[in-house]
Protein backbone atom coordinates (compact mmCIF):
# COMPACT_ATOMS: atom_id res chain seq x y z
CA UNK A 1 0.00 0.00 0.00
CA UNK A 2 1.27 3.67 -0.20
CA UNK A 3 -0.17 6.94 0.46
CA UNK A 4 -0.27 9.28 -2.70
CA UNK A 5 1.02 12.79 -2.36
CA UNK A 6 -1.59 14.83 -1.78
CA UNK A 7 -1.35 17.46 -4.71
CA UNK A 8 -1.09 14.15 -7.14
CA UNK A 9 -3.85 11.96 -5.96
CA UNK A 10 -7.56 12.59 -6.50
CA UNK A 11 -9.69 13.01 -3.79
CA UNK A 12 -12.01 9.44 -3.18
CA UNK A 13 -15.61 10.16 -4.69
CA UNK A 14 -16.85 8.05 -1.72
CA UNK A 15 -17.64 8.40 1.51
CA UNK A 16 -15.83 6.97 4.12
CA UNK A 17 -18.97 4.45 4.32
CA UNK A 18 -19.05 3.68 1.09
CA UNK A 19 -15.59 3.07 1.49
CA UNK A 20 -16.09 0.86 4.69
CA UNK A 21 -19.11 -1.03 2.85
CA UNK A 22 -16.95 -1.57 -0.31
CA UNK A 23 -14.62 -3.07 1.74
CA UNK A 24 -17.17 -5.40 3.50
CA UNK A 25 -17.98 -6.55 0.18
CA UNK A 26 -13.96 -7.40 -1.49
CA UNK A 27 -13.20 -9.38 1.46
CA UNK A 28 -16.73 -11.27 1.21
CA UNK A 29 -16.57 -11.98 -2.38
CA UNK A 30 -12.37 -12.84 -1.29
CA UNK A 31 -14.03 -15.35 0.94
CA UNK A 32 -16.02 -16.91 -1.28
CA UNK A 33 -13.54 -17.12 -4.21
CA UNK A 34 -11.48 -18.59 -2.03
CA UNK A 35 -13.32 -21.57 -1.23
CA UNK A 36 -13.33 -22.48 -4.64
CA UNK A 37 -9.93 -22.94 -5.36
CA UNK A 38 -8.98 -26.75 -5.72
CA UNK A 39 -6.62 -27.79 -3.24
CA UNK A 40 -4.39 -28.73 -5.86
CA UNK A 41 -4.33 -25.59 -7.16
CA UNK A 42 -3.61 -23.44 -4.05
CA UNK A 43 0.38 -22.78 -5.55
CA UNK A 44 -0.70 -22.26 -8.49
CA UNK A 45 0.57 -18.82 -9.82
CA UNK A 46 1.52 -16.61 -12.65
CA UNK A 47 3.54 -14.50 -13.47
CA UNK A 48 0.06 -11.59 -13.43
CA UNK A 49 -0.51 -13.37 -10.06
CA UNK A 50 2.79 -12.60 -8.68
CA UNK A 51 2.50 -15.38 -5.87
CA UNK A 52 0.59 -18.45 -5.03
CA UNK A 53 -3.19 -18.52 -5.32
CA UNK A 54 -3.05 -19.35 -1.18
CA UNK A 55 -1.46 -15.96 -1.07
CA UNK A 56 -3.47 -13.89 -2.87
CA UNK A 57 -5.90 -14.89 -0.85
CA UNK A 58 -4.42 -14.17 2.09
CA UNK A 59 -3.37 -11.17 1.32
CA UNK A 60 -6.31 -9.26 0.38
CA UNK A 61 -7.54 -10.36 4.20
CA UNK A 62 -4.35 -9.22 5.76
CA UNK A 63 -4.35 -5.80 3.88
CA UNK A 64 -8.15 -5.61 5.81
CA UNK A 65 -6.79 -6.62 9.17
CA UNK A 66 -3.67 -4.29 8.50
CA UNK A 67 -5.91 -1.59 7.87
CA UNK A 68 -8.00 -2.00 11.28
CA UNK A 69 -4.56 -2.85 12.95
CA UNK A 70 -2.64 0.24 11.70
CA UNK A 71 -5.71 2.91 12.11
CA UNK A 72 -5.73 1.48 15.97
CA UNK A 73 -1.85 1.96 16.36
CA UNK A 74 -1.71 4.46 14.55
CA UNK A 75 0.80 2.93 12.02
CA UNK A 76 0.36 -0.11 9.30
CA UNK A 77 4.11 -1.43 10.00
CA UNK A 78 5.55 -2.70 6.47
CA UNK A 79 5.98 -6.13 7.21
CA UNK A 80 2.57 -6.51 7.53
CA UNK A 81 1.85 -5.68 3.63
CA UNK A 82 4.40 -8.51 2.87
CA UNK A 83 3.12 -11.64 4.76
CA UNK A 84 2.49 -14.88 2.89
CA UNK A 85 -0.53 -17.23 4.00
CA UNK A 86 0.55 -19.15 7.07
CA UNK A 87 1.67 -22.73 7.32
CA UNK A 88 -1.58 -23.86 8.79
CA UNK A 89 -4.16 -22.28 6.30
CA UNK A 90 -3.70 -25.03 3.56
CA UNK A 91 -7.33 -24.89 1.74
CA UNK A 92 -9.35 -22.47 0.43
CA UNK A 93 -11.72 -23.05 3.61
CA UNK A 94 -9.04 -22.29 6.23
CA UNK A 95 -8.59 -18.87 3.71
CA UNK A 96 -11.81 -18.24 4.01
CA UNK A 97 -12.28 -19.16 7.79
CA UNK A 98 -9.19 -16.77 8.57
CA UNK A 99 -11.21 -14.08 6.00
CA UNK A 100 -15.18 -14.55 7.86
CA UNK A 101 -12.14 -13.30 11.40
CA UNK A 102 -10.85 -10.54 9.40
CA UNK A 103 -14.14 -9.05 8.25
CA UNK A 104 -15.34 -9.58 11.98
CA UNK A 105 -12.85 -7.51 13.31
CA UNK A 106 -13.33 -4.78 10.24
CA UNK A 107 -17.08 -4.52 10.80
CA UNK A 108 -16.30 -3.98 14.94
CA UNK A 109 -13.74 -1.21 13.83
CA UNK A 110 -15.92 0.78 11.66
CA UNK A 111 -19.03 0.56 13.65
CA UNK A 112 -16.97 1.85 16.89
CA UNK A 113 -15.02 4.45 14.44
CA UNK A 114 -16.08 8.10 14.79
CA UNK A 115 -15.96 10.37 12.13
CA UNK A 116 -12.48 11.72 13.58
CA UNK A 117 -10.99 8.80 12.86
CA UNK A 118 -10.35 9.55 9.47
CA UNK A 119 -8.69 12.50 10.31
CA UNK A 120 -5.99 11.24 12.16
CA UNK A 121 -2.43 10.88 10.81
CA UNK A 122 -1.38 6.61 9.87
CA UNK A 123 2.41 6.10 9.56
CA UNK A 124 2.17 3.83 6.20
CA UNK A 125 4.98 2.76 5.85
CA UNK A 126 7.21 5.47 6.87
CA UNK A 127 4.83 8.01 4.91
CA UNK A 128 2.38 10.23 7.15
CA UNK A 129 -1.00 9.36 5.27
CA UNK A 130 -4.60 10.44 6.70
CA UNK A 131 -6.70 7.61 7.81
CA UNK A 132 -9.05 8.66 5.08
CA UNK A 133 -6.05 8.03 2.42
CA UNK A 134 -5.24 4.74 4.39
CA UNK A 135 -9.06 3.12 3.93
CA UNK A 136 -9.10 4.46 -0.02
CA UNK A 137 -5.65 2.56 -0.68
CA UNK A 138 -6.52 -0.31 1.09
CA UNK A 139 -9.99 -0.63 -0.88
CA UNK A 140 -7.97 0.04 -3.80
CA UNK A 141 -5.58 -2.50 -2.93
CA UNK A 142 -7.76 -5.52 -2.43
CA UNK A 143 -9.92 -4.88 -5.24
CA UNK A 144 -7.20 -5.03 -7.50
CA UNK A 145 -6.01 -8.72 -5.45
CA UNK A 146 -9.85 -10.15 -5.58
CA UNK A 147 -9.84 -9.08 -9.55
CA UNK A 148 -6.49 -11.02 -9.60
CA UNK A 149 -8.21 -14.16 -8.43
CA UNK A 150 -11.53 -13.60 -10.37
CA UNK A 151 -9.10 -13.67 -13.05
CA UNK A 152 -7.22 -16.39 -12.21
CA UNK A 153 -10.37 -19.10 -11.32
CA UNK A 154 -11.53 -17.97 -14.38
CA UNK A 155 -8.22 -18.85 -15.88
CA UNK A 156 -8.26 -22.02 -13.97
CA UNK A 157 -11.86 -23.07 -15.46
CA UNK A 158 -13.06 -22.60 -11.97
CA UNK A 159 -16.93 -21.09 -11.77
CA UNK A 160 -17.87 -18.37 -9.79
CA UNK A 161 -21.00 -16.61 -7.95
CA UNK A 162 -20.55 -13.46 -9.73
CA UNK A 163 -18.36 -11.41 -11.80
CA UNK A 164 -16.23 -8.89 -10.17
CA UNK A 165 -17.86 -5.43 -9.77
CA UNK A 166 -16.80 -3.23 -12.13
CA UNK A 167 -16.85 -0.57 -9.50
CA UNK A 168 -14.91 -1.73 -6.51
CA UNK A 169 -11.21 -0.15 -7.84
CA UNK A 170 -13.39 3.44 -8.50
CA UNK A 171 -13.14 4.78 -5.59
Amino acid sequence: MRCPAPSVAAPSRLSTDELAARLDRIVAAGGDLVTRIPDDRMDWSTEALGAPLRDVGFHVFRLGLAFADGMDLGRVRPEWLREGAPPDLTDGPSIARYGALVRARLSGWFEGAGRTEYDRTIDLAGQPCSGRAVLTDTVRHTAYHLQGLYTALSELGVATLAPPDPELDET
